[in-house]
């Protein structure tokens, strides 16, 4: 870094007015004035240069998010020593891994010497020195006044972390040091640099040294470290020949001089300490070879030891350096300890012996002082006693589980156990190394003998030596081998260190302690006795038990074997002392032994019995008894006037112990009311409540209390599952009366954290006192125990609100009379303290102190995520959130900081919490879990809530109205949005894609579905999405990762990429919708590109585009292609499922167990049904428990087996249905974004051709897999989904494609589209299998895949080409051998394809039209009748037949008539049957077509079974909606009467189609028709008077007429069985029939026609045109029809014209006016009885006038189509908005859309004119050959009946005839006289003119030429002339 300069101050000065350049950014920038100052004032406070500490500044600035409340000053100081302690830590790590003797990182050879390079180079340089030197000027103290003049110091929080990172880098270089000498040895100059330093070092206030010191003198003692040497590793000659105390004289000989002659040390202590590893490095010297040539400071060791020993180095090891906090924390610090006092027990035995001797001697002079009462000596020295206790407290600390003890244990007996034996370097059986013999005999032989001055220092060195379960093991064994041989004269040989000399003294405490056991009302109670146990031997008690404690702490078989020993019996002797009077301390030690023992569950049971039976704490009040007696007394009375509590701590540890091994139901049973009750109630009454109030001498024990009972409590409640008994009142009886028996400790627990009560109070301010004391964020006594007493109470609350549902449900149903709230209501009360409603708030401030408490965070959390479920509680909760901006913002950063969090790991099991680290980073992982799920949870709930707040959302304002923007733009906080975010970009910009998902897979599916529920919210949506895009480009970056694939764990692979593409779904929608083109195709091309993507191209060049098209085109085949996105992801999803196999049991039956397993399962917060394998675990074990007999012991093992394999299988259940569950989920979100993309966004980002080529792949990816043999069913239903929407898209592509002139007419050989015929046959065989595989089930499936055949088919349907009036001259021999077009191609191979799957198919698709789901029936019925349409040899329609299957669908129509009669109701039905109904007679229409079919339906009964349908007698009033006001709004339930119509025209259709199909068996479907009409004649005649003639009336009409016109003949009854009685009332109805139709044929084309065509323009102005082209047809239609019925009527009474019957009056009433055209109605009159033939005339004229207009207008749109690029936009608008409706429908289309809805509106057009001139053509032939007929009869052969005539033959005959004949009678032509005849002939001759006649003989130029009846026109135009100019007669 650049040191201060002046130029580097202009240059910095001048930044505020010329700018300065930044890197990375271009230009230069100008900085305000203020940040300079602020550089100016950094640079002098760290001496650094002044572009330096601008450079920190903004980096500060940068930074500043991430620090919420400091300003960037601050974060820049912070940022300064970060920078600091990194680079410390650096050195510190490459140091580490150099190569040497202590220890190795495993790292590659090159690696270690590439550092030993290095740092050998920066020794070289002076290293030590200069950390050193930094160690001893980095002062903490020092900085802080520095800052603090400069302000550089911000709030608590700050202040703690930069003292924490200064103290930090003290600590790491002096680690440098430390790591150095561990690894190899310092120089001569370096060493005493080290000495020298160590000479000035001073301790702390506790005698202890600090931590940093602590390092640099266990430095020193490495580098005087020789024990290495002894381990004989393959490299001990290199490491011999590094070493300076062999090879370099002058070092030995300085550090000698320096150490030996030395002036004394600031310490005395650490001098010692010095010497003493020197003289043992020398002892260790001289017996090497090479130490010979040392021989003169060799010789010194005896010396050196000796004055370290006057030093007092014992007292200061343990006091200076174990005292030190951070000893513990280094494995090696404790590993050169070790060898430092075992060498000096090992090298130095006669100085042992020395100090043993000295200790004796002094034991006799205390003793001889005591005897004399005269004082002890003042110079004893305790150098042994010192030793011991160094011993014992060293080993006695073992965090890292080294058992180095070990070492102290030589098995001289041989043990049992083969753990046990040479464990020493894993040499098993070998004889123990000299050391550890040495070592071994030293313990044994201090025991000798011993002083009783030594007595209690030796305790406590076994008590360090028995630490661990080997050594506990050993020292058991010696203290009991030390115990007497004969047990007779104990007194004489037993060594005092001993069980039986221990227990013995015990008991004998016990019996005379027990007779001074005053009487409990006695008032001299307090008072001690006289006989009391003297301090001494209290000392002595106290560390013997605690010796007992260890010992049995860490042996399961020592505990058991002492227990069960039966003269000794400790635990009754225990419980004895304690009801007599000795101190507390010692009853605290009693109560802790007691503990231990009840650790094991065997012991635990009875010693609950004998706590009972011994009244510790009285549960049992005698008659008469005043006052209590027992601990309780103890508490009030003795430890609350010390203001010392080790009794109660003592006994809460008990009964915490006792409470996890065993909580007896029946405790003290028969002398009160049985149950833990009264031990809960001291521990709440008189532990806990009264707790924050005593007097305490130690600050810390207050919390060590609270934390005691709160474990208790935790406990019991943790263990306590609601039941119903819990909540029924039960009693029990009790010396003859009936006492309340006591609840479950959990019950009453529960109660209490239920209601506002003294306990919960208490947790509740024991909470808000943690976080305030967090708060400041300094070290206070106990810190550690409140940490925890918190933690409990976290955990309670927790605990209270997981049950609480389940307790108040069973409470609500057993109606006890408990009041309860629940918790979460409880929460909002308000604080005592702050008088505010901060109990939530409190808890969630202890997220901000996750760094330091990751389990309070974690717990809080919990709590937070069970609260959030409650809507009612989420709006408070901001509020409280938001109140105060100071919390709100610490609140939002510990969110933050919990999500933000490095340390948490993802994948370790609960299990697996053996070191510290992995456990945090455990909890910090399921921390951030549950902070996601609160926000997911709060999402779904009404806003405001706590998520949006959290999420950096606006919650006073709309919330829409929020702007995201990075953290620290404008201020803005980081919120859990960026954190999240930060979380799931880490690394995404590399190829390995997002390290979230494959390192936290779970997290971050969380993560993944929390953005999705943002962007599917539709307040949040806007403002997310416009952020991810802008700021983030979020879902470009993680799509291109797709798809995850995470071997281990698919199933949070599968839900990450769900909730991703959903996401992308709506990204695609919204970006469509705004028309942000370039976004959409950016995505696009991500998803479904086949070519591979340069990854480095930056997105906006234009030359991307190019390039790929270039070498597309010249490197054809290099270019490899890559498989689309959208199919990999398909791929990741596994369609395949293992599914467990069955159960094998041989205990249990199988039913059962399946029921109870069923019985366990229930809906998780997923949505998945799983079964709770613990609840399953509780019935199964109690099954078994439940089982009586000797057997059933036996079987257990075996049992319990068969319940462990019952469960396993559970749970491979669960986890196959959440797999399932995920693979559906993603199928579903693979199917949406496939959808999406092709259905919402613009049309024209995929071309055609490739839009078809990648549904194509789709779908037989898609296919493939499903019908893979292993695809699991449940995928299915998705798939067919997809099938169908993707076959609809390829069917309008290649329709779309096709009606924008792809070449058809040619048919190519490839195919007629741009995917091939091959590919489409692909298509449909595969669609095919699909439908066949799914077998007999899943019929909503195959209605999917119906849907997707129906499209598959159209696309072979022929389009709708324009009728040019020019084909019919082609001639036959033309039109069978022009090639066939590509249509008919596909759909022949189409039909063959489907003909190859024979009957299989068939009958699936019969079965599915017969019977099922109403839609699948649909589509069923729509598949057969399309495939019938294309099947020309008719093997379907023989197998529909053959099969009964068409006979099952016409006697179905019996059923469907019930349910058609009720849709006729005005309130608008289900129109289910409606729907089915149409769908059966459009096939059974398609089946009529042939003759074969309507055959078989005549045969098959169908007329039979709609004659007998009454829904078409049912015809509704027109205006019934209008009535009853029941118009559906939507318009899209048509009214009754449309109803209606859609029941009668398929049937009317149906008629019409068997009438025209039925050639040979003509008569017999006639007939069955005419019956039809018959039956219904009411009915029918009703509609052939219809009054308004509608569009839907003009329909039916066209339709009835037809049907009448070809059955209601004369003829018609003859040779049928009809009844002779009917017969003449079926006449009736036929001549019935007749009239109506001609008196409609004056409607229509005289009186009514130019009304009704006006009337169809006005009724619908939305689409005039069409509506009147369709009237005109309707209206053309049934002339047509009437005329032809008139023509068959005529024809069939004779062939001759006089004898022919008359339909007609003779008579020409019709103003015939130039144009042809009427003005006037004809009179009523006259059509009332017969119309005239007038009527005939007036119609031929309007048909031919007619002809010439549809002739005009076919042949001008018909010029349209072939010049349609040439036509104005404006005609194109005018075509196009006949068929788009609405306005301004037109303008929204596109030109391509636009030219393309004109051509099919001008085919249509075309189309409809050539069908009018068809109709008017007809018209006219029928009308000229019934006017010749009629004109013929009565000009050629009628005999007029003037009355004169009267008598005349002909006349008489002729009326007879027409009085006989039924036909004439029915017309009514009574009386035609001479006159009406002339007039006839005249009016005719009038009317038919000569342009009339020219006219009709155009039309037969026009037009007929090209149809069959070619010069039918003329001849009949010159008959009907010759028979007008014949002579009058």
């Amino acid at each position: 870094m650049m040191p201060k300069s002046a130029e580097q101050r202009e240059k910095v000065r001048k930044a505020s007015t010329e700018g300065i350049a930044i890197q990375g950014q271009q230009g230069s920038r100008l900085l305000p004035e203020q940040l300079l100052t602020e550089a100016f004032i950094l640079s002098d406070l760290f001496d650094i240069g002044e572009l330096a500490a601008l450079e920190l500044l903004l980096a500060g600035e940068n930074q500043q998010p991430h620090f919420p409340g400091l300003s960037r000053g601050l974060v820049a100081v912070l940022l300064y020593w970060d920078g600091k302690l990194c680079v410390a830590n650096s050195l510190r790590s490459l140091i580490q891994s150099r190569h040497g003797k202590t220890f190795t990182l495993e790292l590659s050879g090159e690696l270690v010497a590439l550092t030993t390079r290095f740092t050998d180079e920066l020794m070289s340089q002076g290293l030590t020195r200069r950390l050193l030197t930094l160690v001893s000027e980095i002062n903490v103290t020092r900085e802080f006044e520095r800052l603090q003049k400069e302000r550089g110091l911000g709030n608590e929080k700050h202040r703690k972390e930069v003292s924490d990172l200064i103290k930090e880098c003290r600590q790491a270089l002096a680690d440098c040091l430390f790591a150095w000498t561990c690894q190899s040895p310092l120089g001569k100059d370096d060493t005493l640099a080290l000495v020298a330093h160590l000479e000035t070092v001073t301790v702390e206030a506790d005698g202890s040294l600090d931590s940093v010191n602590l390092a640099l003198v266990m430095a020193l003692l490495y580098c005087l470290d020789v024990s290495f040497l002894e381990q004989g590793t393959e490299d001990r000659e290199d490491l011999l020949q590094a070493l300076p105390l062999l090879t370099e004289k002058q070092y030995v000989s300085a550090v000698h001089s320096r150490l030996v002659d030395g002036r004394p040390w600031k310490l005395p202590g650490l001098q010692a300490v010095c010497r003493l590893a020197w003289a043992l490095a020398l002892h260790a010297l001289s017996q090497l070879p090479q130490g010979s040539a040392l021989a003169e400071f060799t010789e010194a060791d005896e010396a050196l030891a000796d004055q370290a020993l006057l030093g007092g180095v014992f007292l200061f090891m343990t006091e200076g350096m174990l005292g030190c906090e951070g000893f513990t924390h280094d494995e090696f610090y404790t590993r050169r300890l070790h060898s430092l006092i075992t060498d000096f027990l090992a090298l130095m035995p006669m100085k042992v012996k020395q100090l043993r001797n000295r200790a004796d001697e002094d034991a006799r002079l205390v003793h001889m002082s005591l005897q004399m009462g005269s004082e002890p000596p003042s110079s004893l020295r305790k150098d042994l006693d010192h030793l011991m206790i160094l011993i014992g407290e060293f080993y006695s600390k073992d965090l890292f589980g080294l058992e180095l003890a070990l070492e102290f244990w030589c098995h001289t007996e041989s043990l049992q156990h083969t753990s046990l034996q040479g464990s020493y370097l894993g040499m098993a059986m070998q004889r123990p190394p000299h050391k550890q013999v040495v070592l071994s005999k030293f313990v044994r032989q201090m025991g000798d003998l011993l002083p009783p001055t030594l007595y209690i220092p030796y305790l406590r060195m076994l008590k360090g030596l028995a630490n661990g379960p080997q050594c506990a093991h050993y020292c058991f064994s010696l203290l009991k081998t030390n115990g007497a041989p004969h047990g007779d004269n104990m007194q004489v040989t037993g060594s005092p260190v001993s069980w039986e000399h221990f227990f013995h003294s015990l008991m004998l405490y016990h019996e005379n302690l027990r007779r001074d056991l005053p009487n409990a009302d006695a008032t001299h109670y307090r008072l001690p006795p006289i006989r009391g146990i003297t301090q001494r031997e209290l000392d002595g008690l106290t560390s013997f038990l605690q010796l007992l404690c260890t010992i049995i702490t860490w042996s399961e078989n020592a505990r058991l074997a002492l227990c069960e020993h039966p003269q000794w019996t400790p635990a009754v002797v225990m419980l004895g002392l304690l009801q007599c009077s000795v101190q507390p301390v010692l009853k605290g030690e009693l109560l802790l032994c007691l503990a231990a023992f009840g650790k094991s569950p065997e012991i635990a049971a009875s010693l609950w019995q004998s706590l009972e039976y011994t009244q510790i704490l009285q549960t049992v009040r005698a008659p008469g008894q005043k006052q209590a007696a027992g601990i309780e007394v103890e508490l009030n009375e003795i430890e609350s006037s010390c203001e010392e509590y080790p009794l109660t701590r003592a006994f809460c540890q008990l009964i915490s112990t006792l409470v996890e091994s065993a909580l007896p139901v029946n405790l003290g049973a028969g002398l009160r009311a049985p149950g833990f009750q009264p031990y809960l109630t001291f521990l709440r009454d008189a532990v806990f409540l009264p707790f924050p109030t005593r007097a305490y001498r130690r600050a810390a024990e207050k919390w060590e209390v609270a934390d005691a009972v709160l474990e208790v409590f935790h406990k019991l409640l943790r263990d306590y599952e609601p039941q119903p008994s819990d909540f029924v009142q039960e009693t029990v009886e009790l010396q003859g009366e009936q006492v309340l028996a006591h609840k479950p400790p959990g019950h009453s627990l529960m109660f209490h954290l239920l209601n506002d009560s003294p306990t919960l109070t208490l947790c509740l301010s024991l909470l808000e006192e943690g976080v305030r004391q967090l708060d400041t964020y300094s070290l206070f006594p106990g810190k550690k125990q409140l940490e925890s007493a918190v933690l409990h109470c976290l955990c309670l609350l927790d605990l209270a609100l997981q049950k609480e549902v389940v307790f108040m449900d069973l409470l609500r149903e057993s109606q006890a009379s408990l009041i309860v709230s629940p918790l979460e209501q409880l929460l909002q009360g308000v604080s005592a303290q702050s008088r505010r409603a901060d109990h939530i708030v409190n808890i969630a401030r202890y997220l901000y102190h996750s760094s330091s408490n990751p389990e309070a965070a974690f717990q809080s959390a919990k709590i937070l995520q069970r609260i959030a479920r409650y809507p009612n509680i989420q709006n408070r909760l901001v509020g409280d959130f938001t109140h105060d901006q100071t919390v709100s913002d610490k609140l939002m950063a510990g969110f933050v900081e919990c999500l933000d969090n490095e340390g948490a790991e993802e994948g370790l099991e609960k299990g697996d919490d053996s070191e510290p680290a992995k456990k945090e980073a455990r909890i910090r992982h399921e921390t951030q879990i549950h902070i996601l799920n609160l926000l997911i949870t709060s999402l779904e709930l009404k806003t405001p809530n706590l998520a949006l707040y959290l999420l950096g959302y606006e919650v006073k304002k709309p919330i829409n109205s929020t702007n995201l923007q990075d953290a620290g733009v404008l201020g803005c906080p980081r919120s859990c949005l960026h954190a999240i975010l930060s979380l799931l970009q880490r690394g995404s910009e590399r190829r390995s894609g997002p390290v979230l998902t494959s390192q936290a897979p779970h997290l971050a599916e969380l993560c993944y579905q929390v953005i999705y529920q943002l962007c599917v919210c539709s307040d949040t949506s806007g403002p997310t999405m416009r952020y991810l895009r802008t700021s983030q480009d979020f879902l470009f970056t993680h799509l291109q990762h797709l798809p995850f694939i995470l071997p281990g764990d698919e199933i949070s692979a599968l839900s990450q990429m769900s909730w991703l593409m959903k996401t992308a779904a709506i990204e695609l929608r919204v970006t469509s919708l705004n028309r942000q083109r370039s976004h959409t195709q950016r995505l696009l091309n991500l998803l479904l590109d086949d070519q591979p993507r340069t990854q480095h191209a930056a997105d906006g060049e234009t030359g991307m585009e190019e390039s790929r098209s270039v070498s597309g085109f010249l490197h054809f085949d290099t270019v490899s292609k890559v498989r689309r996105k959208l199919l990999s992801v398909l791929d990741a999803i596994n369609f395949s499922q293992d599914v467990p196999e069955l159960l094998q049991l041989d205990f249990f039956e199988r039913t059962q167990i399946e029921q109870v397993i069923a019985n366990c399962e229930h809906v998780n917060e997923h949505g998945h049904t799983v079964c709770n394998v613990k609840l399953l675990h509780r019935v199964l074990v109690a099954e078994v428990n439940a089982l009586q007999g000797m057997a059933a012991i036996g079987q257990r093992p075996l049992l319990m087996e068969e319940v462990n394999s019952i469960l396993q299988q559970v749970v491979e259940r669960n986890r196959v249905r959440r797999s399932l569950s995920a693979k559906r989920h993603a199928l579903q979100s693979w199917r949406g974004l496939v959808e999406t993309l092709l259905t919402a966004c613009p049309a024209d980002l995929i071309p055609a051709d490739d839009r078809q080529i990648i549904i194509r792949d789709l779908l037989l990816d898609l296919h493939d897999k499903v019908l893979s043999e292993d695809s699991a069913g449940e995928l299915m239903p998705i798939v067919a989904g997809a099938v169908f929407t993707l076959t609809a898209h390829l069917s309008q592509s290649v329709l779309s494609e096709q009606q924008q002139g792809a070449g058809l007419e040619g048919g190519s050989s490839s195919g007629f589209a741009s995917i091939a015929n091959s590919a489409l046959h692909l298509i449909l065989r595969k669609l095919l299998d699909f439908i066949l595989c799914t077998g007999g089930g899943f019929q909503r499936l195959r209605a999917h895949l119906y849907g997707a055949l129906l499209y598959y088919l159209q696309i072979a349907q022929k389009p709708e080409e324009p009728d040019t009036l020019q084909q019919a001259g082609k001639s036959m021999w033309e039109r069978l051998t022009a090639p066939e077009d590509g249509f008919s191609k596909l759909q022949r191979e189409n039909l063959a394809i489907i003909e190859s799957y024979g009957t299989a198919l068939m009958e699936v698709v019969c079965r599915d039209a017969c019977d099922g789901h109403e839609i699948g029936r649909m589509l069923a019925l729509a598949v057969l009748d399309r495939i019938l349409s294309i099947d020309r040899q008719s093997q379907w329609l023989l197998y529909v037949c053959n099969s009964g299957y068409l006979r099952v669908l016409v006697e179905s129509l019996r059923q469907d008539d019930t349910a058609l009669q009720t849709l006729l109701s005005p309130q608008p039905p289900l129109l289910k049957p409606l729907y089915i109904y149409e769908s059966k007679m459009a096939l059974l229409t398609r089946v009529a077509k042939t003759g074969q079919g309507a055959v078989e339906l005549l045969r098959c009964g169908l007329v039979a079974q709609l004659v007998e349908c009454q829904v078409f007698d049912m015809v509704p009033d027109s205006d019934s909606h209008r009535v009853f006001g029941q118009r559906d709004p939507s318009g899209f339930i048509p009214s009754p009467l449309d109803r209606y119509r859609q029941i009668l025209l398929p049937a009317l259709r149906l008629f019409q189609v068997i009438l025209t199909s039925t050639t040979t068996h003509h008569q017999q479907g006639a007939t069955q028709v005419l019956q039809w009409l018959i039956v219904h004649a009411d009915t029918i005649q009703g509609l052939l008077r219809c009054q308004e003639l509608s569009m839907g009336a003009l329909q039916e009409l066209s339709l009835l007429t037809g049907i009448i016109s070809k059955t209601a003949l004369p003829g018609a009854l003859e040779g049928q069985d009809v009844n002779s009685a009917a017969l003449p009332e079926f006449q009736g109805h036929i001549s019935r029939f007749q009239r109506q139709c001609l008196s409609l044929l004056g409607r229509l084309a005289g009186s009514e026609r130019e009304r009704l065509l006006k009337q169809a323009e006005i009724a619908a102005p939305g689409d005039p045109a069409e509506r009147r082209e369709e009237m005109e047809v309707a209206m053309q239609q049934v002339c047509a029809n009437i005329m032809e019925y008139c023509q068959t009527l005529l024809l069939q009474s004779s062939a001759q014209a006089q004898f022919s019957i008359c339909l007609f009056s003779p008579s020409v009433n019709e103003p015939a006016s130039r144009d042809g055209h009427t003005d006037l109605a004809l009179p009523s009159a006259l059509y009332s009885r017969v119309p005239s033939l007038g009527l005939v005339l007036f119609l031929l004229k309007n048909s031919a006038a007619d002809f010439f207009r549809f002739h005009q207008s076919h042949r001008q749109a018909l010029g349209k189509l072939q010049s349609l690029e040439q036509l104005p936009p404006e005609e194109l608008k005018e075509l196009c908005a006949a068929l788009v409706s609405g306005t301004g429908g037109v303008e929204k289309i596109s030109s391509v859309q636009r030219s393309l809805l004109a051509k099919r509106r001008l085919v249509q057009l075309i189309n409809n004119r050539a069908k009018l001139l068809a109709l008017c053509s007809y018209v006219i032939e029928t009308c000229l050959f019934v006017m010749w007929r009629h004109l013929e009869y009565y000009l050629l052969y009628c005999t007029p009946t003037d009355p004169k005539d009267s008598l005349m033959p002909g006349a008489s005959a002729y009326r007879s005839r027409l009085t006989d004949d039924s036909f004439g009678r029915a017309l009514g032509l009574s009386r035609v006289s001479q006159q009406d005849l002339e007039q006839l002939q005249s009016d005719m001759g009038a009317g038919f003119g000569e342009a009339l006649q020219r006219k009709l003989l155009e039309v037969e130029g026009l037009y007929s030429q090209v149809r069959s009846r070619y010069t039918f026109i003329q001849a009949l135009v010159r008959r009907i002339r010759g028979l007008l100019r014949q002579p009058k007669s």
